[in-house]
């Protein structure tokens, strides 16, 4: 079962992406150092975290909670929102509606 959503892919990802983009550590789902993780260019660090949003937002489908890095990314089907969690911070609520 896959996670259901009226929005654009494209812009739940690229929503996905921001907010993943905020939690600590999110490199060392990488397997990265953060020094080698600043060492790349935005836009490469971007491309990673867009494959990341795209890995996490199909695996939502069948496990409702993931971890990455310090954060949680938990898919709430009821109110149809994806939520980014930092620790104990709610930092995104992304839309699937």
């Amino acid at each position: 079962m896959g996670v259901k959503h009226a929005r654009e892919y494209a812009v739940i990802i690229d929503d996905m992406v921001r907010g993943i983009g905020q939690v600590n550590n999110v490199y060392e789902f990488f397997d990265m150092t953060e020094g080698e993780w600043l060492e790349l260019e935005l836009p490469e660090q971007e491309e990673c975290l867009k494959t990341l949003a795209d890995d996490i937002f199909y695996g939502l489908g069948s496990e409702p909670v993931m971890n990455v890095g310090d954060g949680v990314i938990r898919h709430d089907g009821d109110n149809h929102v994806i939520r980014v969690h930092d620790g104990d911070n709610l930092i995104s609520v992304i839309y699937l509606i």
